[in-house]
């Protein structure tokens, strides 16, 4: 029974998160009746388990854990980060795990897995979490295109019809690794990230050629690459040339495609509470205005103007932000009430929240099986280095 329990929670907090991605991407929310009684169950049942094995120091760390999970949590929250039900629902699982449940154990290439952090587990599922989210963001704004959407396949599919230029681009990176080679060879310096330096240098170099000496210098560094090993350069073309369009689908999935998918424009009537703004609302010298530009192109337009203030100075004061809770109702009546003094217009943009729960079911998983990514991370940049 006592190495049981930690079973029995970790089957609870597995079935809780598919319940939970289940709810949020049907409702768009994660039940309070699902959370709440979570966290009274794993304090119960640890608690439980301390007493078994007689160590009251494993339910003062349970509280301990849990209670920093949700702090963090309500930070993110305050921040906009996170929704009220991902908060809880990450609380919850501090609660039925603070400790990493040891379920399975395997190595590869004399690695033992899962690999474990130094910080206690509820964290491991946090990053795992966190890093989970790209890969499903993906995936749930092609559904949104396939399903509501289907006009933009075009524009995504778009680097597909690019593909002259993907393949010059292709030749250009096999070049660029060729030379990098001969010129390896020669000094005898086998560091990687020099080597990973200088073909990115000589990319951009070739890139920046006129097409003609582009074309001549390409030709031949690539004939001489297949005189002396045909077979792999013809498959280091083919893999770079897949990997460019998949990659320029995968830019145009979480740009433009994605803005445009998970946007809509509504009548100020038809806003409801918890609609997500898609711009901030400012108010600066009684003019009212939105600010659509997303972080990153602020940094760039800094870069591009080697203006710091564009980043750094305060653009007014916000009126409606882009919180994850979503529009209050005093919000919606401050965008009537502007509306009605000509300031803004009837139409609003807002965006559609993308699930959090998934992403914590598959950090889950990874946490439980695979181990803490950022670790992993960690080890594999410590080997190359």
């Amino acid at each position: 029974m006592i190495i049981e329990i930690p079973l029995i929670t970790t089957i609870i907090a597995i079935a809780a998160c598919l319940y939970a991605s289940y709810s949020d991407l049907k409702r768009g929310i994660i039940p309070n009746k699902l959370t709440f009684p979570l966290i009274g169950v794993g304090i119960i049942l640890n608690g439980i388990y301390a007493l078994m094995i007689g160590e009251i120091w494993y339910i003062i760390i349970c509280l301990v854990v849990t209670g920093f999970i949700f702090v963090l949590g309500y930070i993110f929250w305050k921040l906009g980060a996170w929704a009220g039900g991902d908060v809880k629902l990450f609380t919850a699982l501090a609660a039925l795990l603070p400790f990493y449940p040891a379920l399975v154990s395997y190595k590869i290439l004399g690695v033992q897995f899962p690999l474990e952090a130094t910080y206690p587990f509820p964290l491991t599922l946090i990053i795992n979490s966190i890093l989970s989210i790209l890969p499903f963001i993906m995936i749930y704004v092609f559904y949104v295109v396939a399903k509501t959407k289907p006009y933009l396949m075009d524009e995504l599919l778009s680097p597909v019809k690019e593909y002259k230029k993907n393949l010059l681009l292709a030749l250009v990176i096999t070049s660029s690794v060729t030379i990098t080679i001969f010129i390896s060879q020669q000094i005898r310096l086998q560091i990687v990230i020099i080597s990973l330096l200088l073909i990115y240098l000589l990319t951009m170099v070739i890139s920046k050629l006129p097409n003609y000496v582009k074309a001549v210098l390409v030709s031949l560094v690539v004939v001489a690459s297949l005189f002396y090993s045909f077979n792999i350069t013809i498959i280091s073309i083919i893999t770079l040339f897949i990997s460019l369009t998949v990659v320029k689908i995968i830019r145009q999935l979480l740009t433009s495609v994605s803005k445009k998918a998970l946007q809509d424009e509504y009548p100020l009537e038809e806003l409801s509470e918890g609609m997500i703004p898609a711009h901030n609302v400012y108010e600066r010298d009684d003019e009212v205005y939105v600010d659509e530009k997303s972080f990153i192109s602020k940094i760039k337009e800094a870069f591009k103007t080697r203006d710091l203030n564009i980043i750094t100075a305060p653009p007014g004061k916000r009126l409606v932000g882009t919180l994850a809770a979503g529009l209050t109702p005093d919000d919606i009546e401050l965008l009537k009430k502007l509306r009605d003094e000509g300031k803004i217009s009837d139409k609003f943009r807002v965006k559609k929240g993308v699930p959090f729960a998934p992403s914590i079911f598959i950090g889950l998983l990874i946490s439980l099986f695979i181990g803490d990514i950022a670790f992993m991370l960690q080890i594999i940049i410590s080997w190359i280095i």
